[in-house]
């Protein structure tokens, strides 16, 4: 899987985990009525070993074409994200273009360890780059 995306309108009542009780990053929808409580809790201290970086991509504003990449550089589709979508980048690649001015928040495990993390790639085969100059 290179994305998950949870389109602006999802609704679903309660809580629904769109990840895997194994995944590295655990992102669930909650939708609650008013009134619901969620009991007051803290979480244990727990020793975790992560492999990989991922993603949660939450667009607040504007709208983006997402490129997916798979872990070979090879380019899979392309999705267009507007305000209130959010995506999930587990695996492979991935690379964004804003089509208006655009405001997201990133969310991915840490620490960061700088531009040692990722290797930066120019994409062969992706129909919507053919006319773009990379720099």
């Amino acid at each position: 899987m290179l994305a998950l995306i949870i389109w602006s309108h999802h609704k679903a009542p309660g809580i629904s985990f769109v990840t895997d009780d194994d995944s590295v990053h655990q992102l669930g929808v909650l939708c609650w009525d008013k009134g619901h409580i969620i009991d007051a809790h803290v979480h244990n201290p727990l020793q975790r070993t992560i492999d990989s970086t991922q993603e949660v991509l939450f667009i607040r504003s504007g709208r983006v074409r997402l490129d997916l990449y798979s872990a070979q550089r090879e380019y899979r589709c392309s999705r267009e994200l507007t305000a209130g979508d959010v995506v999930f980048l587990p695996s492979g690649g991935h690379g964004l273009e804003m089509l208006e001015d655009t405001e997201i928040i990133e969310v991915k495990q840490g620490p960061y360890m700088g531009e040692t993390e990722k290797t930066r790639f120019v994409p062969a085969d992706n129909p919507f780059l053919s006319d773009v100059t990379h720099g």
